[in-house]
């Protein structure tokens, strides 16, 4: 049974990432929609299945990986958006933060020092602000 399962798969996609997500949204909707007894939910955890398995069955790799790549690059984005958040976060005891008004570079500086002349690292303009 278990070599006739690998040749079926031979030239099939898989399942990647972006299934495991699926699979992931499709349990929590069927968990959902036992505790309400919404049909609806239900049904739509059952389409999510289908669609999981037909990525993971497809033939057309390229546009399977190209989805997958897709969808890590957005995973990536928003790591890093919620990472740099977290840092500012951290750092508003210490620093303040000021957006360049010619370039909108975000330019951080130490707290406490009365009005200072900022300089924009990236486009050399001047401008005073309060810290």
């Amino acid at each position: 049974m278990k070599e006739k399962l690998q040749r079926f798969m031979i030239g099939r996609y898989g399942f990647d990432e972006l299934s495991k997500v699926y699979l992931g949204v499709t349990i929590a909707f069927m968990v959902v929609s036992m505790f309400t007894g919404n049909s609806l939910i239900y049904i739509v955890s059952l389409g999510l299945l289908v669609y999981c398995y037909y990525r993971a069955f497809s033939k057309n790799i390229v546009k399977r990986q190209q989805e997958n790549q897709k969808f890590c690059n957005f995973r990536y984005q928003q790591i890093v958006k919620w990472n740099n958040f977290k840092t500012r976060q951290a750092q508003k005891k210490i620093y303040r933060f000021y957006k360049c008004p010619q370039c909108k570079q975000r330019v951080r500086v130490p707290k406490g020092r009365g009005k200072i002349c900022i300089t924009c690292p990236k486009c050399k303009v001047e401008f005073i602000k309060k810290s």
